[in-house]
């Protein structure tokens, strides 16, 4: 069983590093960006649990450690 995890800055949060990609990319050409905003992929494996065991797993990890919660929101999927 694979998660896939997605984590971003939230609305409103500073993406410093988001405005840094962007302005690289529109000194390569790439006019009329109205944004960039950068943030996290993770992929996890994980064996012998059922969806439902998994999906809380991976929203514990989230919530302990893989989000700062007061800046980032995320969103999972399992497969």
């Amino acid at each position: 069983m694979k998660a896939k995890v997605y984590i971003t800055l939230k609305k409103g949060i500073l993406d410093p590093q988001g405005k840094a990609v962007q302005q690289a990319l529109q000194s390569f050409g790439y006019e009329g960006l109205e944004g960039v905003r950068v943030g996290k992929y993770l992929e996890i494996n994980m064996k012998d649990r059922s969806k439902t065991v998994a999906e809380r797993e991976v929203r514990e990890m989230c919530e302990k450690l893989l989000a700062n919660t007061v800046i980032e929101e995320y969103r999972f999927e399992v497969d």
